[in-house]
């Protein structure tokens, strides 16, 4: 293989798939919940757009275990994030395991996800209706 096709996929974009059983509910959390309503929809899935990236709700027999962060959007304030999705019936998890603790919803995470603009971070996390756990992350210069 050369060169150009080995670094094929550091070129393409990531979109994250989302399982949903039940897809009508799924909207509804999307819609009520986040404020995202669908840009495309088809018989089998539900097409999200934020910012300059895509997700896909999926209708799906299987179901997340909710156990770990399948998808997180990256804020400027998360504190002012968390305030408004949690006036709209938005449940944060709290987490108290050795050296990781949410306060409040929020965890203060040192060093933890390397960018290029932060050594440390900020993160809450929630489930959606169908079990997914999706997070909310403010990078800490």
């Amino acid at each position: 293989m050369n060169q150009h096709n080995a670094d094929i996929l550091s070129r393409a974009q990531v979109a994250t798939r989302l399982p949903a059983q039940d897809l009508a509910r799924a909207r509804r959390f999307y819609s009520e919940k986040l404020g995202l309503d669908p840009v495309d929809e088809r018989p089998g899935g539900l097409l999200y757009r934020c910012g300059d990236t895509e997700f896909v709700v999926f209708r799906s027999t299987g179901a997340s275990p909710g156990t770990f962060t399948q998808m997180a959007w990256v804020v400027d304030d998360i504190d002012t994030t968390v305030a408004l999705l949690r006036r709209r019936g938005v449940v944060f998890v709290e987490v108290d395991v050795p050296g990781f603790r949410t306060e409040n919803g929020i965890a203060d995470i040192p060093g933890n996800y390397p960018t290029k603009h932060a050594h440390a971070e900020r993160g809450a996390w929630f489930h959606d209706s169908e079990g997914n756990l999706l997070g909310i992350g403010q990078p800490i210069a």
